[in-house]
């Protein structure tokens, strides 16, 4: 697979995405912390994490575009692996706090003081590791998607009834995760960390190195992406997508790769949430909102499908309005404007912003190249043979 991506998928678009994303993962953190606030390219601590958050929304938008807009599966329930991923990371969070909480219990987060308990849930064992913590953040996304996957994908749930038992998934989910006797929070969640790593969550030193770590795990999770999509795998996905039946006839297991790439998928959800929850500073319930997956089809939509680079613009391109939007008097107009949005990409769009621009490209280079062809044509293959007509007489 490695040597196949490196031949054919390790492309012109791939290299630009992966250098933007290197220079970025550079370039703000030295501009925040190596510049004067007086410096005109100067970007304040603040808004670091915010683009940080803009990265880890382009990561779980592309672990969507790969199952969508390569094997077919439209997810309304990826913002379940995704809370899941930043549970996860609060729980490791909430440890580091120790004996600096509210109540000084150096073992009991604040809100299990709060509520009586007597004792950690076995739930909460071993999230003072930071390792242990970062294998949860991709085992408990990766094992329920693979659990789901197993019996809806042998049970041949497709199209829209597979995005219905998805979206009753994270439903479930965040029902479930409401309640306080669950050990999770309840309906505050998790939030008030001090430190990661021994480090200041709130230093502008912290912030930047979160920013950069989204910013790698992004371009980790493209790599990855691409590789599967220029391998022999991927060119059975892409079939799978556009003919499921013809597929299953000619012999392949289809749900066998249906579950490979889906449990790959959640796996980039969770990373995505535990990437999320430092840079925010919280994690609740409400991440699991259905409402929430649905939005991350959006951003696929808007980017792009079919094209791995369409989800990571269409996030950050939604989520920069979005944040433009709530900050201001039109406020309460996102919803009306982000449906909007939709409306008219599917109808005026339906390739997504970067599709329509790669198709306008692809027109202009053959219309190009015709014009070349043509023009390289010689006067005397133009005009025939010397003499303007050809010689019909026979041979002697």
């Amino acid at each position: 697979m490695i040597g196949t991506f490196f031949k054919n998928g390790f492309d012109r678009s791939a290299v630009i995405v992966i250098l933007l994303l290197v220079a970025a993962a550079i370039i703000v953190p030295v501009l925040s912390l190596y510049t004067s606030p007086t410096n005109p390219f100067h970007i304040p601590s603040y808004a670091v994490p915010l683009m940080g958050k803009y990265l880890t929304y382009a990561l779980l938008a592309l672990s969507v575009g790969l199952i969508w807009g390569y094997c077919g599966i439209l997810s309304l329930g990826h913002a379940a692996f995704f809370a899941l991923g930043g549970y996860a990371m609060g729980m490791y969070l909430m440890r580091q706090i120790g004996s600096r909480g509210v109540y000084g219990d150096p073992i009991l987060p604040d809100f299990m003081v709060f509520l009586n308990w007597k004792e950690l849930p076995i739930a909460w064992y071993g999230f003072q590791s930071f390792p242990y913590a970062m294998l949860m953040v991709i085992l408990v996304p990766g094992i329920l998607a693979f659990v789901f996957g197993w019996f809806a994908f042998r049970s041949r749930v497709t199209g829209v009834y597979l995005s219905i038992i998805t979206q009753a998934m994270t439903f479930a989910l965040m029902l479930g995760f409401f309640r306080n006797n669950l050990g999770f929070g309840g309906n505050n969640g998790l939030t008030d960390f001090k430190d990661i790593l021994g480090f200041n969550i709130q230093a502008p030193e912290t912030r930047a190195a979160l920013f950069a770590a989204s910013a790698i795990a992004l371009i980790v999770a493209y790599i990855i992406c691409k590789a599967i999509i220029a391998s022999r795998f991927g060119k059975v996905l892409v079939a799978i997508r556009d003919a499921e039946s013809r597929t299953r006839f000619l012999g392949y297991r289809v749900e066998h790769y249906k579950l490979l790439v889906w449990t790959l998928s959640a796996c980039m959800a969770g990373v995505a949430g535990a990437l999320y929850v430092p840079q925010v500073g919280i994690i609740n319930p409400g991440e699991f909102e259905p409402a929430n997956s649905i939005e991350v089809v959006i951003w696929v939509a808007v980017g792009g499908r079919g094209l791995l680079v369409g989800p990571i613009v269409g996030a950050i391109v939604v989520n920069f309005a979005k944040s433009w939007f709530t900050t201001g008097a039109l406020a309460p107009y996102w919803l009306f404007a982000l449906g909007g949005l939709f409306i008219g990409v599917t109808l005026f769009l339906p390739k997504g912003i970067v599709g329509t621009i790669a198709g306008q490209w692809d027109a202009l280079k053959q219309r190009r190249a015709s014009a070349e062809a043509e023009a390289g044509m010689s006067p005397a293959a133009a005009d025939g043979p010397p003499g303007g007509r050809l010689n019909t007489e026979p041979a002697e």
